[in-house]
C-alpha cells in the first residue's frame, strides 16, 4: 500500500487563524490518529489579506516599509521577497485593517501607501511584482498609488486633487510622465480573486462600497467620480477584468502601470511552488473559514481543488462554517468538507476555540481517510 503523504494547503480562517495557524492545527490532529505521518504544509492566500505571510510561510524573507495608511498616518506595512521577486499585498499599506473601529472613509481613504509599498519592492531590486490587492478601506481607482509613484492629478487651477474615491470628481488633468521608470522593466501581476469592472452596477462602489462605510449616497458620488476619472486616463478602460479590484486599485495598475491580471489564487500557487508539492501528496486538506458560494469564485479552496483534482489527487476540505450542498463541493473537487459548527454550532464560540476545534475535525479526517 502507498505511505500515505497529506499536503495542508488551507487559507486563513478570518477572524480566527491565520493560515499558518490552520495548518498546524491540522496537522497536530492527524498525528494524533495516526503519529509520524507525513504531513507537508503550504499555507496559501488568494491574493488578499494574508497573501504575504503565505508568502513568508513558503520561504520569502519579510521586509517591512513605512508608509501611508488609508487615512493618511503613517502604518507599518510588510511585503516579501525572494531574488527578484516580491510579493506585496495591498491591504498591508492601504486595508480594512488600518481603520480603527468603527471609523470610515469611503470618500477619501487613499492608497498612496501601496504605491509607496510598491516603492519599496523597486528599492529592494524586484523586477518581478506580484501585487495582490484585497480587503481594501479605499475607492480611489488607484490614484493614490499612482501618486506616490510619480504621477500627478490636477484640478482645473493646476492643484493636485485631494486624497481619496471623492475629489477625483474635479479631475482636470492626469500627468503620468512622472511615473517611476523603473517600473517600465517590472512583470507588475495583478493577482486577484475578483474581475468587476471599474464602475457601474457590478463596478468597485457599488459591489464593495457598503463594506467600506459608503452610503448609498457615497456610492453615486465614488461611482460618478471613477467614470470621470477613467475618461480622463483612457476612454473604454473602466471595464477592463479586474479594474474594479480592491476599490479600482486594480484600474490604476492596469491602466497606468501595465500590470496583466490574473486570478489570485492561480498566481500565488506557482510563486509558493505547489506545484511540487502537490506531487509528493497523496491527500490535500484545504479550507477557509467559510465554504459558501463566494468560494468556487477564485478563492483559495477551489484553486487548490481544480490543482489537485487535474493531478488525480483527493481533496477534502477543512471550515469554519459550510454552505454548500455536497454537490457543489463535488462539482469543485473537494471529496468532503469538514465544518467546525458541525462541532459547536454557537458561531461565537467556534471562532473563539478554532484551534481545537479543527484539531478535533483533522483528527476525524484522519480516521475517515487515512486509519487503517
Amino acid at each position: 500500500m502507498e505511505t500515505a503523504r497529506v499536503l495542508v494547503a488551507a487559507d486563513k480562517f478570518k477572524g480566527s487563524l491565520t493560515a499558518v495557524q490552520v495548518a498546524e492545527r491540522v496537522t497536530a490532529g492527524l498525528r494524533r490518529v495516526v503519529p509520524g505521518l507525513a504531513v507537508e504544509t503550504l499555507p496559501v492566500a488568494d491574493g488578499g489579506d494574508g497573501t504575504v505571510a503565505a508568502a513568508v510561510a513558503a520561504g520569502f524573507e519579510c521586509r517591512e516599509a513605512r508608509v501611508t495608511g488609508p487615512l493618511g498616518d503613517p502604518v507599518t506595512a510588510a511585503y516579501a521577497l525572494r531574488g527578484d521577486t516580491a510579493v506585496v499585498e495591498m491591504a498591508e499599506a492601504s486595508g480594512l485593517q488600518h481603520l480603527p473601529d468603527g471609523v470610515f472613509a469611503p470618500i477619501t481613504a487613499t492608497t498612496y501607501g501601496s504605491g509607496e509599498l510598491l516603492k519599496a519592492a523597486l528599492e529592494a531590486g524586484a523586477t518581478t511584482i506580484v501585487f495582490g490587492v484585497g480587503g481594501s478601506a479605499t475607492t480611489d481607482g488607484g490614484a493614490g498609488m499612482l501618486a506616490a509613484l510619480g504621477a500627478r492629478f490636477l484640478d482645473a487651477d493646476g492643484k493636485p486633487v485631494g486624497p481619496g474615491g471623492g475629489p477625483l470628481a474635479t479631475l482636470a488633468e492626469a500627468d503620468l510622465s512622472g511615473l517611476d521608470p523603473r517600473l517600465e522593466d517590472v512583470d507588475l501581476i495583478l493577482a486577484s480573486d475578483v474581475d468587476n469592472p471599474l464602475t457601474g452596477p457590478k463596478g468597485a462602489p457599488e459591489v464593495y462600497g457598503r463594506q467600506k462605510g459608503a452610503s448609498e449616497e457615497d456610492i453615486a458620488v465614488l461611482d460618478a467620480a471613477l467614470t470621470h476619472y477613467a475618461s480622463i486616463l483612457g476612454p473604454d478602460t473602466a471595464a477592463l477584468p479586474g479594474a474594479g479590484a480592491a476599490g479600482g486599485i486594480g484600474y490604476g495598475a492596469l491602466v497606468a502601470l501595465g500590470a496583466r491580471f490574473r486570478p489570485g489564487i492561480e498566481v500565488m500557487l506557482d510563486v509558493l511552488g505547489f506545484a511540487p508539492a502537490l506531487a509528493r501528496a497523496t491527500l490535500v486538506i484545504t479550507g477557509e473559514g467559510s465554504l459558501d458560494e463566494q468560494t468556487l469564485h477564485g478563492k483559495a479552496p477551489a484553486g487548490v481543488a481544480a490543482a489537485a483534482r487535474a493531478a488525480g489527487i483527493e481533496v477534502v476540505a477543512v471550515c469554519g462554517r459550510l454552505a454548500l450542498p455536497p454537490e457543489a463541493l463535488e462539482k469543485a473537487g473537494i471529496r468532503r468538507a469538514y465544518a467546525l459548527a458541525e462541532l459547536e454550532p454557537d458561531p461565537a464560540v467556534s471562532m473563539a476555540q478554532a484551534g481545537p476545534l479543527l484539531e478535533r475535525a483533522a483528527e476525524s479526517i484522519a480516521r475517515d481517510f487515512l486509519a487503517g
